[in-house]
């Protein structure tokens, strides 16, 4: 997060710095050339910048820029007045006033993908800024080369179309809006979607909603995927064949949510989370993205649900022991179906003498008291386990690199892994080769034993009968086990490593809580048959669509009733 912080300062000195010495050097010297190559540098920092901060406002930046290529033409062309000069000077002012706002508007279009509409406005209008840039860019060259005025007048005169069509577009659509909806609500309706996946999140969260897509496919009902921040369109819309939409503001909900939804379903306690909660006709269920001991697994904000799926009985005991009351009957316990690809060990295995480990060390979180992370300690972890042969193939969590001191951490672990890889020949695994192109279910069956810090991980590993070691990262000591129950099935590391060898003992060579996690197997994912592990969850989505579905009662603060489980 600080990387973040000193990325976008960093590119704002930049931006504006090289803007003004431009211009400084175009206006105030002979250095014509120079301050030409150095406005094309600050145009570079502009597109950086917006890389780094999508919303940044480089207007002045901009004008800047534009004038000291403008008087830098003016002196290379050295031909008095030139009409075409002073034409392109006219609609670059105007591009550089203009472009902003249009994009700006066409942010705030309604877009979609897999819907057999093409709504151009938005798309257009979200790269006019970056054709602002490459204009100015030409314009530049075409000053550091003398070539006539003519021709950056053509180029500009070429983007004013384009900005032209946008805001007649956009301006239609303002004041005079198609009867019955736009393009994309026709088209939604004309779909019929029976639910909605509706998804908020940080970038980098897409693996909460990637998840289940799968299942939600396998309701075998029409359904849509409604998104609230642009980048996640892209790649939702490359996992699912089902209508993925962007929706910007609540208006452009009014239009995607069609009458013929009757369900919500969500991944997470988002905060806009409220804006599609509003929909008191939809029947609201919480899904979550993983199943743990952590503190916002307990969050008091799902009682606004109408129903919260969890995977056993675990969770719910979770939210009583928290101190957060719901009423028992929006609990339904579906499973995770997620690991019902993930091989189970149902005996104990012989102690291999090169065993696999699997690390999976979490995020710091957003608060001190949901920091978990064990990557300050894990040295000692990996170098205890190389020395025992350990294979080791270490995911790390998606936001680890919000936490320069978190990458830091993993980037020394990688290199001890690539060190022993290069010495040994052992097939560690980490970076893309662990997160991207194996799944966790894959990894997990690749795996004889876990080493993990309190995270919805644990949960899925203990699917596979397995061994697993929990970090003890916090202050909790010798509660530790009573604040996580599920460390209790598992070894627990503490966090000065004192007892690591102990514990890699336990977890490698004896393992004397294997008959304890069957136990424990039921109460975090419940008793259902191998099988069919999937279909329970499959089932109780269907109920939230049954034929006989009522809309729940407008909320009036008291708990809302929701369909029977």
């Amino acid at each position: 997060m600080r990387g973040d912080l000193v990325r976008k300062l960093l590119a704002r000195v930049l931006t504006t710095g090289l803007a003004v010495l431009a211009f400084l050097v175009v206006a105030l010297t002979g250095a014509t050339g120079w301050g030409l190559a150095v406005a094309v540098a600050a145009l570079a920092a502009t597109a950086w910048e917006r890389r780094v901060r999508p919303t940044a406002d480089g207007l002045a930046e901009s004008v800047l820029v534009a004038a000291g290529i403008l008087v830098g033409y003016a002196r290379r062309l050295d031909a008095g007045f030139d009409p075409a000069l002073a034409a392109t000077a006219l609609v670059l002012l105007g591009l550089v006033l203009l472009v902003g706002p249009l994009r700006d508007a066409g942010a705030l279009e309604i877009r979609a993908a897999n819907l057999p509409v093409r709504s151009w406005t938005p798309l257009v209008a979200a790269r006019l800024g970056d054709a602002l840039l490459v204009l100015l860019a030409l314009v530049a060259l075409a000053a550091g080369l003398a070539l006539p005025a003519w021709v950056a007048l053509a180029a500009a005169l070429l983007v004013a179309a384009g900005c032209g069509a946008v805001g007649l577009d956009l301006a239609r659509r303002r004041f005079r809006p198609p009867a019955g909806g736009g393009p994309v609500g026709r088209a939604l309706r004309r779909h019929q979607p029976e639910f909605v996946l509706y998804f908020s999140a940080p970038p980098g969260s897409e693996y909460q909603v990637t998840m289940w897509l799968p299942y939600l496919e396998r309701i075998g009902r029409p359904f849509m995927v409604l998104l609230r921040e642009p980048e996640f369109l892209p790649t939702v819309a490359a996992a699912t064949r089902a209508p993925v939409v962007f929706c910007p503001t609540l208006k452009t909900m009014d239009e995607a949510l069609v009458p013929s939804l009757r369900a919500a379903f969500y991944v997470n306690h988002g905060a806009k989370n409220s804006h599609c909660i509003r929909f008191s006709q939809l029947t609201h269920v919480q899904l979550h993205h993983g199943d743990s001991d952590k503190a916002p697994s307990a969050n008091p904000v799902s009682a606004i649900f109408d129903k919260i799926f969890v995977a056993g009985p675990a969770a719910i005991e979770r939210y009583a022991r928290a101190g957060v009351e719901i009423p028992a009957e929006k609990f339904v316990v579906v499973g995770r179906p997620q690991v019902e690809a993930i091989e189970v060990r149902r005996e104990p295995a012989t102690a291999p003498a090169h065993p696999t480990v699997l690390y999976t060390p979490t995020w710091t979180g957003h608060h001190a008291d949901a920091n978990y992370c064990s990557l300050p300690v894990a040295e000692t972890v990996i170098r205890r386990l190389l020395d025992r042969g350990a294979t080791v193939i270490l995911r790390a969590h998606p936001y680890t690199a919000q936490n320069p001191a978190s990458a830091r951490q993993l980037a020394r672990l990688t290199e001890l892994l690539a060190a022993d890889r290069a010495k040994t020949g052992r097939a560690h695994l980490w970076g893309a080769a662990a997160g991207r192109d194996l799944t966790l279910t894959e990894c997990v069956n690749r795996a004889d034993a876990l080493v993990s810090d309190v995270s919805g991980v644990i949960s899925d590993w203990l699917y596979s009968g397995k061994p697993y070691a929990v970090t003890d990262m916090g202050v909790d000591g010798e509660h530790f086990v009573e604040r996580f129950p599920l460390a209790g099935s598992g070894y627990v590391l503490r966090r000065d490593m004192s007892n690591v060898d102990e514990v890699l003992t336990e977890l490698l060579d004896t393992d004397p809580k294997a008959a304890d996690r069957w136990a424990t197997r039921v109460r975090y994912l419940g008793d259902f048959p191998a099988e069919s592990y999937a279909e329970v969850f499959l089932d109780a989505a269907r109920r939230q669509l049954a034929a006989d579905w009522t809309a729940p009662a407008p909320r009036d603060g008291s708990p809302v009733p929701s369909p029977a489980a």
